[in-house]
Protein backbone atom coordinates (compact mmCIF):
# COMPACT_ATOMS: atom_id res chain seq x y z
CA UNK A 1 0.00 0.00 0.00
CA UNK A 2 1.42 3.39 -0.92
CA UNK A 3 1.97 6.14 1.63
CA UNK A 4 -0.96 8.32 0.45
CA UNK A 5 -3.40 5.40 0.70
CA UNK A 6 -2.49 4.92 4.36
CA UNK A 7 -4.06 8.30 5.14
CA UNK A 8 -7.30 7.85 3.16
CA UNK A 9 -10.42 5.80 3.78
CA UNK A 10 -13.95 5.46 2.45
CA UNK A 11 -16.31 7.75 4.34
CA UNK A 12 -18.73 4.92 5.23
CA UNK A 13 -15.94 2.80 6.70
CA UNK A 14 -14.50 5.75 8.61
CA UNK A 15 -17.88 6.62 10.16
CA UNK A 16 -18.31 2.98 11.20
CA UNK A 17 -14.76 2.54 12.54
CA UNK A 18 -14.98 5.86 14.45
CA UNK A 19 -18.23 4.61 16.06
CA UNK A 20 -20.24 7.56 14.74
CA UNK A 21 -22.83 5.14 13.29
CA UNK A 22 -23.76 1.59 14.28
CA UNK A 23 -23.29 -0.04 10.87
CA UNK A 24 -21.80 0.64 7.45
CA UNK A 25 -25.22 0.29 5.83
CA UNK A 26 -26.58 2.98 8.16
CA UNK A 27 -23.58 5.16 7.25
CA UNK A 28 -24.36 4.62 3.56
CA UNK A 29 -27.97 5.61 4.15
CA UNK A 30 -26.93 8.87 5.86
CA UNK A 31 -24.48 9.60 3.06
CA UNK A 32 -27.06 8.87 0.36
CA UNK A 33 -29.55 11.11 2.16
CA UNK A 34 -27.20 14.09 2.04
CA UNK A 35 -26.62 14.23 5.81
CA UNK A 36 -22.82 14.29 5.52
CA UNK A 37 -20.59 17.10 4.24
CA UNK A 38 -16.83 16.93 3.78
CA UNK A 39 -15.09 20.31 3.81
CA UNK A 40 -18.43 22.02 3.12
CA UNK A 41 -19.35 19.84 0.11
CA UNK A 42 -22.27 17.42 0.33
CA UNK A 43 -21.30 13.78 -0.13
CA UNK A 44 -23.66 11.42 -1.95
CA UNK A 45 -21.42 8.38 -2.49
CA UNK A 46 -20.09 6.10 0.23
CA UNK A 47 -16.92 5.56 -1.81
CA UNK A 48 -15.81 9.18 -1.23
CA UNK A 49 -12.44 9.16 0.53
CA UNK A 50 -11.65 11.10 3.68
CA UNK A 51 -8.13 12.19 4.55
CA UNK A 52 -6.50 13.56 7.66
CA UNK A 53 -7.67 17.03 8.69
CA UNK A 54 -10.90 16.81 6.64
CA UNK A 55 -13.82 18.64 8.27
CA UNK A 56 -16.99 16.53 8.48
CA UNK A 57 -20.38 18.10 9.09
CA UNK A 58 -22.92 15.52 10.24
CA UNK A 59 -26.61 16.31 10.35
CA UNK A 60 -28.41 13.54 12.24
CA UNK A 61 -31.97 13.56 13.58
CA UNK A 62 -30.85 14.05 17.18
CA UNK A 63 -28.00 16.53 16.73
CA UNK A 64 -25.60 18.18 14.34
CA UNK A 65 -21.87 17.55 14.77
CA UNK A 66 -18.69 18.93 13.30
CA UNK A 67 -15.67 16.61 13.39
CA UNK A 68 -12.07 16.91 12.22
CA UNK A 69 -10.51 13.64 11.00
CA UNK A 70 -7.40 12.93 13.08
CA UNK A 71 -6.75 9.31 12.17
CA UNK A 72 -7.58 6.35 9.96
CA UNK A 73 -8.34 2.92 11.44
CA UNK A 74 -8.00 -0.61 10.09
CA UNK A 75 -10.84 -2.00 12.19
CA UNK A 76 -13.74 -1.03 14.47
CA UNK A 77 -12.15 -1.00 17.88
CA UNK A 78 -13.36 0.01 21.33
CA UNK A 79 -14.62 3.53 21.98
CA UNK A 80 -11.31 4.55 23.57
CA UNK A 81 -9.52 3.85 20.25
CA UNK A 82 -12.32 5.22 18.07
CA UNK A 83 -12.32 8.54 19.97
CA UNK A 84 -8.72 9.13 18.80
CA UNK A 85 -9.83 9.15 15.15
CA UNK A 86 -11.53 12.56 15.36
CA UNK A 87 -11.70 15.85 17.17
CA UNK A 88 -15.17 17.15 17.97
CA UNK A 89 -15.36 20.86 17.14
CA UNK A 90 -19.14 21.13 17.30
CA UNK A 91 -20.15 24.65 18.38
CA UNK A 92 -21.81 24.85 21.78
CA UNK A 93 -25.58 24.63 21.65
CA UNK A 94 -27.21 27.98 22.12
CA UNK A 95 -30.85 28.66 21.50
CA UNK A 96 -33.17 26.15 19.90
CA UNK A 97 -31.81 22.63 19.54
CA UNK A 98 -33.37 19.70 17.74
CA UNK A 99 -35.31 17.30 19.91
CA UNK A 100 -35.45 13.55 19.45
CA UNK A 101 -38.85 11.90 19.10
CA UNK A 102 -38.69 10.80 22.73
CA UNK A 103 -37.85 14.31 23.91
CA UNK A 104 -40.73 15.67 21.86
CA UNK A 105 -43.11 13.18 23.48
CA UNK A 106 -41.99 14.12 26.99
CA UNK A 107 -43.18 17.66 27.57
CA UNK A 108 -43.18 19.86 30.60
CA UNK A 109 -46.52 19.89 32.42
CA UNK A 110 -48.63 22.85 31.34
CA UNK A 111 -46.86 23.36 28.02
CA UNK A 112 -48.33 22.56 24.63
CA UNK A 113 -51.73 21.00 24.05
CA UNK A 114 -53.67 19.78 27.08
CA UNK A 115 -53.76 16.06 27.77
CA UNK A 116 -57.02 14.14 27.84
CA UNK A 117 -57.07 14.37 31.63
CA UNK A 118 -56.51 18.14 31.49
CA UNK A 119 -59.28 18.55 28.87
CA UNK A 120 -61.73 16.71 31.11
CA UNK A 121 -60.79 18.93 34.05
CA UNK A 122 -61.36 22.03 31.94
CA UNK A 123 -64.69 20.68 30.66
CA UNK A 124 -65.82 20.00 34.22
CA UNK A 125 -65.29 23.67 35.10
CA UNK A 126 -67.32 25.00 32.17
CA UNK A 127 -71.11 24.98 32.13
CA UNK A 128 -72.51 22.52 29.65
CA UNK A 129 -74.09 23.94 26.46
CA UNK A 130 -76.93 21.38 26.72
CA UNK A 131 -77.86 22.73 30.19
CA UNK A 132 -78.54 26.22 28.79
CA UNK A 133 -81.09 25.05 26.22
CA UNK A 134 -83.61 23.76 28.77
Amino acid sequence: MDRAAEHRQRIDKWLYFARIVKSRSLAQAYIGGGHIKINGNAVHHASRLVTLEDRLELSFEHADSVLIVKGIADRRGPYSEARLLYEDVTPSKTGEQRLTHLQQALRKPGSGRPTKRERRSIAALRPSVADDSH
